[in-house]
């Protein structure tokens, strides 16, 4: 049989192309191309017949643990540090802001109910809510419904643990039986599921309270969502970041005692940054991901958003764990003891990373309160890696999650639309070679073995969360990190992206929160938060509120 060449192609066409894939082919081969044109594209044709649902996963599964070393096996054992009583104030506001340690202190001891304690976190929702644009759905019938469930059982000496009773907010891409669950996304905006995320399972089997679901950037990027732009609360005229955008502002404003985030690159360490709460990015597969939306299947990760370190890691302690809907997930012990020390606990630091792009001076201020805490500083230099290659596999598994609106061009319905944001990337991502996303997967092996060998020489390690290659890095080797506030400064507007300007009326400067992160070792949460909580105390700046 004599193959011809598709309709419209010809070795002008494929000479032009070549410059999209960054290949140059001799006249003779660009023939032989065209001999087998068609057949290539009778593949990818019949490929594109075949178009799965967002949660069904690709057969290859990353898994962080590297061969040749066995995943931590044994008991869980979460030990929360040690709260002296504390009376109940008086007033809603500082019953709000009280850290999820404090609010588990009055519930089991029925100074508090659950009911009421909803009651004033549905209040500062419909009150501040509209200000910060982070609420997609209030579940006020279902928050009170599980309020009154978890007061009744508390009243009958029934206690299921910290969360018990405890109001919490859901990034709108975690599914929720009957609530639309919508992504942030207008093509998705009447999507309701039929059943509950895993982690809202395990959060309701805790005793906690639903709330409300709260706002993220359009697909998990950014903070701008079919409904507005998710604000700063300590300054209304700038965005929150994201994409973990609601989660963060809400938690940082005390409109709920914690929410739950995720994060792909820096979805919960961005708007922690921002806004000043606590995030916690965990080892990646440690939390199941069954009923949220998929972004990356090799990237995505779940993870608490809170006021304080303690919190995030009890509310881990509650969501942690395998899951048959999830491949990637497992099931590790998670060790934990708050009131242990940290005296002699090796945190590596990049001294190059603190005077370079991306650092700035509350960033250098956060090492002298670090050797406060008892941690002795060492220095550390990361592998020499081309680190943005990695980002292919991200363009290329995210172009595949929503194949669909590319194609059909319902990508134009997505509000943001610019250089940086999903559309524009997803289109680029049709020309991203084959072989590239194989050799970047390689990559991102070697920089597995390699910074996984950095790290397993210190026991956290420590720096400007934006600074340097770690938060990309981190994330395509699933190691787990955790921001904190680290204090305040006069900022000018921020945005994420370029070209951006700010609203009319608002401010050269304002007094903003700054945060740092800690990164851990695999698994090792347990330390990550034992260190970072002894850095909150050294810092002492967890608690200070938002002007709103």
């Amino acid at each position: 049989m004599v193959e011809t060449a598709p309709a419209g192609i010809d070795v002008t066409t494929l000479a032009a192309a070549e410059k999209l894939l960054a290949v140059d082919y001799t006249a003779s081969e660009r023939a032989q191309l065209l001999e087998s044109l068609e057949r290539h594209l009778d593949m990818v044709r019949a490929r594109r017949r075949f178009q799965p649902p967002n949660e069904l996963a690709p057969a290859s599964v990353f898994q962080p643990w590297l061969p040749g070393r066995p995943l931590p096996s044994g008991d869980s054992t979460v030990k929360p540090s040690a709260v002296a009583a504390t009376p109940l104030p008086a007033s809603d506001e500082d019953i709000a802001f009280a850290p999820v340690t404090r609010l588990a202190q009055w519930l089991r001891t029925r100074a508090l109910t659950s009911e009421r304690l909803t009651g004033v976190y549905l209040e500062r929702l419909r009150r501040l809510g509209p200000k910060l644009e982070c609420v997609v759905t209030l579940t006020e019938e279902l928050a009170l419904r599980q309020a009154r469930a978890a007061d009744a059982e508390l009243d009958q000496g029934k206690w299921r643990g910290p969360l018990h009773g405890v109001p919490w907010g859901a990034k709108d891409l975690l599914d929720t039986a009957g609530i639309p669950t919508t992504w942030g996304a207008e093509p998705y905006r009447d999507r309701i599921p039929t059943r509950d995320a895993a982690v809202v399972e395990r959060l309701a089997a805790a005793g906690a309270v639903l709330l409300a679901k709260l706002s993220l950037g359009a697909l998990a990027y950014g903070d701008i969502w079919h409904g507005g732009v998710t604000k700063n609360p300590w300054n209304l005229f700038e965005g929150s970041s994201g994409s973990s955008a609601g989660s963060a502002a809400a938690t940082a404003a005390g409109l709920v005692g914690f929410a739950i985030g995720t994060e792909t690159l820096g979805s919960i360490v961005s708007p922690s940054m921002r806004c000043g709460a606590t995030g916690l990015r965990p080892t990646f597969g440690r939390v199941s991901r069954t009923g949220a939306m998929a972004l990356c299947w090799s990237l995505d990760k779940i993870g608490p958003i809170a006021r304080t370190v303690e919190d995030c890691l009890l509310v881990l302690s509650e969501i942690h764990g395998a899951d048959a809907g999830d491949p990637a997930s497992v099931t590790v012990p998670l060790t934990y003891d708050g009131d242990a020390s940290v005296k002699g606990l090796r945190c590596g630091y990049v001294p190059a990373h603190f005077n370079g792009e991306g650092s700035d001076e509350e960033d250098r201020a956060v090492l002298e309160p670090a050797r406060m805490a008892g941690f002795d500083l060492v220095e550390l230099e990361l592998p020499e890696l081309p680190y943005q290659a990695l980002l292919i596999g991200l363009l290329a598994e995210s172009a595949a999650a929503f194949e669909e609106l590319t194609l059909s061009n319902r990508d134009d319905e997505l509000r943001w639309q610019h250089k940086d944001a999903w559309p524009n990337g997803w289109r680029l991502a049709r020309f991203l070679s084959a072989v590239d996303l194989v050799q970047a997967d390689r990559l991102r092996r070697q920089l597995m073995i390699e910074l996984g060998g950095v790290l397993d020489t210190v026991d956290v390690m420590l720096g400007p969360s934006f600074a340097g290659h770690m938060t990309l890095a981190t994330n395509f080797t699933g190691h787990p990190s955790l921001t904190l506030r680290a204090g305040f400064a006069e900022r000018e507007w921020r945005t994420d992206w370029e070209g951006e300007k700010p609203a009319a009326g608002a401010p050269e400067r304002a007094l903003v929160p700054h945060g740092v992160t800690l990164w851990g070792r695999l698994y090792d949460e347990g330390t990550l938060a034992r260190a970072g909580r002894a850095l909150e105390r050294e810092l002492g700046v967890w608690d200070r509120r938002p002007p709103l």
